[in-house]
């Protein structure tokens, strides 16, 4: 009887064994849940489906782990650590930092990004230069965020600092608040503030809160860490891959790669670099009837008249091509400068083209310049917002304000086409427009003699900063 006991027992226990990891739960259920929030800097649908930087880092991942990824969404950011606690995702991937009131609910995996904490303000309202200078004017962050953790940080230093707590509205919300005046100031992440400063030009960065705060994902407070190890394997790899740089360039490099004209720059590539490639302008610009200077300026603004330029998310030449575009006009090398060219010329009239008859000069050339760089559709969509408006669509100034909507879910969701990063286009026209202008004063005084030319081209830098403000 002791002998059947015994083995009895040992049978039992060897049924009974400890629980799966969570990596290895992730993997029997083929699926990674991972929560987020449906915001431009975390994920969206956009009109070519499901985007957005932490979309494409956790896609990735999922694809990592060979598993199915499922997005569930929250409409706030203090909705997130109650979802994780109950259970519903594995992980968020939300844009998050570490801050003290998370780090008692959560676990953070490696930094894949860093945003520094502006603190906001609307210019002519008077900018403080000190946390002093605040106290006593209204504030109003999101609730449950980094922000609100800063604030009470701040308030063991102020003790006479108040602010208020939003639980409905997201940043975008309280920076438009600002810019109507409606509260002093809010704190936005430099990646929201660069975005949603197109929309508000008038705001401006009073303090810089944090600077270089870390961002990772997030996973539920555990002794269990295998999922964690795992995504930091991921996040480390896309690193040194290059892949998290590309994603990073993808959804805010635009803050980088749109200001006003380096006339001085422009100048000097003017002499160096474009007397290679003028015959070849000035030859697609006849086969195609359009202006070369304007296909020389539009070549200026996408590669700086550098044949072998290539971005990160795969576009490349002279003249930028994606790789759809080159397949559509059937060209095998974009990086041939002839070529390329060629391609851009041909792709900028069939744009021309396709704007209404009804769209005279020159807003006709601003709505295919727009069309170039955002895609015709995005620019039809921004057509038909101007008429719901009660605007001319005729018009590019018209059409120029509406643009920047697309990134604005309560517009993008009503038009055909859907999202699209809409100040992009108005910034690219106002650079290729100012290009143009310096292309023509420079080329009208090129018969002159040699001394004139010399002495004119001393004082170009100053005259065309008068002539071409962007």
């Amino acid at each position: 009887m002791r002998l059947l006991f015994i083995a009895g027992l040992a049978a039992l226990l060897g049924t009974c064994s400890s629980p799966s990891s969570t990596l290895d739960q992730v993997l029997e259920l083929g699926e990674l849940r991972v929560v987020t929030r449906d915001t431009p800097t975390a994920y969206f649908v956009g009109p070519d489906g499901p985007a957005g930087p932490e979309y494409d880092l956790v896609r990735g991942f999922a694809d990592y782990l060979g598993v199915k990824l499922v997005i569930e969404t929250v409409a706030s950011v203090s909705e997130i650590v109650p979802h994780l606690a109950a259970g519903k995702a594995h992980m968020a991937a939300a844009g998050l930092s570490m801050t003290e009131s998370r780090l008692e609910h959560l676990d953070f995996g490696h930094p894949y990004n860093s945003v520094d904490m502006h603190l906001i303000y609307q210019l002519g309202t008077g900018k403080p230069r000190s946390i002093d200078e605040v106290i006593g004017r209204s504030i109003e962050v999101v609730a449950g965020s980094s922000h609100s953790d800063m604030l009470r940080s701040l308030s063991r230093v102020y003790p006479d600092l108040q602010w208020s707590e939003n639980v409905d509205d997201e940043v975008a919300e309280l920076l438009k608040k600002v810019a109507l005046g409606e509260v002093d100031f809010t704190i936005a992440d430099s990646t929201e503030f660069n975005i949603q400063r197109h929309f508000y030009p008038d705001l401006r960065v009073a303090l810089d809160l944090k600077i270089a705060d870390p961002i990772a994902w997030a996973f539920r407070k555990s002794d269990d860490q295998s999922l964690l190890a795992r995504a930091d394997e991921y996040i480390i790899q896309s690193g040194r891959t290059g892949f998290a740089a590309q994603v990073n360039d993808r959804y805010f490099g635009h803050t980088e790669k749109f200001d006003y004209v380096g006339t001085r720059d422009f100048i000097r590539h003017f002499e160096s670099r474009l007397p290679r490639y003028r015959a070849m302008f000035e030859e697609s610009g006849d086969l195609w009837n359009v202006d070369w200077r304007m296909l020389a300026a539009l070549g200026y603004q996408e590669s700086h008249w550098c044949s072998h330029a290539v971005s990160p998310t795969g576009v490349r030449g002279i003249m930028m091509l994606t790789e759809a575009t080159a397949d559509y006009l059937d060209i095998d090398d974009r990086m041939d400068p002839e070529t390329s060219i060629a391609g851009g010329a041909q792709y900028y009239a069939r744009q021309l083209e396709r704007i209404p008859d009804t769209v005279e000069e020159p807003d006709r050339t601003w709505m295919a310049l727009a069309a170039y760089n955002v895609g015709f559709n995005h620019v039809k969509d921004a057509r038909q917002i101007v008429e719901w408006q009660g605007g001319d669509p005729d018009k590019w100034l018209d059409v120029s304000a509406t643009l920047p909507l697309l990134a604005q879910s309560k517009w993008y969701s009503r038009v055909p086409y859907g999202y699209a990063r809409g100040w992009e286009p108005v910034l690219y026209v106002n650079n290729v427009r100012a290009y143009y202008n310096i292309i023509n004063w420079l080329t009208e005084n090129e018969e002159q003699s040699d001394g004139e030319s010399n002495d004119e081209a001393g004082d170009a830098p100053e005259l065309i900063a008068k002539v071409v403000d962007p």
